[in-house]
């Protein structure tokens, strides 16, 4: 899902790590190993009256409900490939 967040259009960490098809944290882990590969522009935790109001908007869980003990990641278009590429590059890594 697709929001504008701070004037850029963004996807939050666990819709990413969803399409990948792995844990939000295996996401976050990545892109946190390489942030010298993401500039600001890339990437931002979102406030809490960011993420408030998203919650509000239902487009995430209610906290208490077995939800993230973390403010979320923003990931701009060039963010999400660069975290792609990490996660391509740790994998091959692994081999």
């Amino acid at each position: 899902m697709i929001h504008k967040i701070r004037g850029v259009r963004v996807m939050l960490d666990h819709d990413l790590a969803k399409i990948y098809g792995i844990p939000t944290f295996r996401y976050n882990e990545a892109s946190k190993r390489n942030r010298h590969r993401f500039p600001a522009d890339f990437m931002f935790q979102l406030t809490r009256e960011e993420f408030d109001s998203l919650t509000s908007q239902n487009a995430m869980s209610k906290r208490g409900r077995g939800g993230r003990r973390t403010l979320p990641y923003a990931f701009s278009e060039h963010g999400a490939l660069q975290v792609a590429n990490c996660l391509h590059l740790c994998a091959s890594e692994t081999r």
